[in-house]
């Protein structure tokens, strides 16, 4: 069996050289004559795969270890029988501990706390419901909106979009749909950026073209008083520089990044294609995964609980250092850019989830256990002495 992949998707080759002879090619520019003797694709959300890609080829399953399709004509691989599966919440905790990382280094350079703010959720899904408990453990109040998970009734507590406006902190969590019942390419338009209250936090982990890029641009040009959080970019990889430098964190697509997610993103589209093979899996993504760390809180004094879940929060993943990384763009020379985004994704760093790192705190620590519990740690409770 002939496999081309992403040289990007993590032990691709480790797991799918257990089907057949894997190719890896960068999916930014693969083409049909890449895949004309492919048996199966599998791709990221960089590649678009419809007609123009697979017309002349043998493909028989495409995976995309992502959890949106978007990017894929999912009516085109049912008229050719050809398998498809994705990795839908195999991000979603990478993606919402992200979001959590973002809040808590605006509050701290902003001057304010959580605890009591209101945030207004656009999409509960897999990553928005991760998003609302986390947040909620850190005592935000949360506010949903969903309408498509209000019409099957998955929930009884949903706003409008009009309420989700007067929120302290709105996050976009929703996949991007042109068309349909519910679409959401420029959902956040200029005339729902304009509403949105003096002070509030904008934070898109989902598509750029969720957000109408040019008319944030434009807002945040004359709203000084703004904090907007991109990981997500209308013209990927070709972002925009003016915006990059008015946004109080920008990163390059990479909110899912966590090694846990992107691993767990090659094993479900890995036992998809066994199952659609009638293959048993012989590879398993947890003997990929470094050990886990320890962070040991125990006996620091002064401060308070939220600088001990900032501490932990900051060990585990700082969302200023990508930040940083994605500034570095600006140095470079316009047509370097584009490259130097795609880079950024290509050679990003190991990063785990929360859970991979246990946290050791004093036995007279309070609430702060169930803080760190909250948002995805392990946590063990000791007294110092007893080390």
């Amino acid at each position: 069996m002939k496999i081309i992949a992403d040289e990007n998707i993590p032990a691709v080759a480790q797991a799918f050289g257990t089907l057949g002879e894997v190719t890896l090619l960068p999916g930014r520019s693969l083409r049909a004559q890449d895949v004309r003797a492919a048996d199966v694709l599998l791709v990221r959300s960089v590649t678009r795969v419809g007609r123009e890609l697979l017309e002349s080829s043998r493909v028989r399953f495409v995976g995309s270890a992502t959890i949106g399709f978007d990017h894929v004509d999912r009516d085109y691989l049912q008229s050719r029988s050809i398998g498809f599966a994705t990795a839908p919440g195999s991000n979603a905790t990478s993606a919402a501990e992200y979001v959590v990382s973002a809040l808590l280094a605006l509050g701290e350079r902003e001057g304010f706390r959580l605890a009591g703010r209101s945030v207004g959720i656009v999409g509960c899904g897999n990553v928005g419901s991760r998003v609302r408990d986390r947040l909620a453990a850190l005592g935000c109040d949360c506010l949903v909106n969903d309408p498509p998970l209000r019409e099957r009734g998955d929930h009884d507590a949903f706003v409008g979009l009009d309420d989700i406006l007067q929120a302290d902190i709105i996050s976009v969590h929703v996949p991007l749909e042109k068309s349909g019942r519910h679409p959401t390419r420029h959902l956040i338009d200029g005339a729902v950026l304009q509403r949105m209250k003096p002070e509030a936090v904008l934070i898109n982990t989902s598509r750029g073209a969720v957000v109408d890029n040019a008319a944030l641009d434009a807002l945040l040009a004359r709203r000084r008083d703004l904090h907007v959080v991109l990981d997500v970019w209308e013209g990927e990889p070709a972002i925009g520089m003016r915006l990059l430098k008015r946004v109080a964190l920008g990163t390059a697509h990479i909110a899912g990044y966590s090694l846990d997610g992107k691993l767990r993103g090659t094993e479900m589209i890995y036992r998809a294609a066994c199952d659609y093979f009638g293959c048993l899996p012989r590879w398993d993504a947890a003997a990929v995964l470094p050990d886990a760390n320890i962070l040991d809180l125990r006996g620091s004094t002064g401060g308070d609980d939220l600088e001990r879940v900032r501490a932990a929060v900051f060990h585990a993943y700082d969302i200023r250092m990508d930040d940083e990384r994605l500034r570095g763009l600006l140095t470079l020379p316009q047509d370097e850019r584009p490259a130097g985004f795609d880079r950024l994704r290509k050679e990003y760093p190991i990063r785990r989830e929360f859970a991979a790192t246990t946290v050791r705190i004093d036995s007279d620590a309070g609430t702060l256990g169930d803080l760190l519990r909250g948002i995805g740690f392990n946590v063990v409770v000791s007294n110092f002495s007893n080390s």
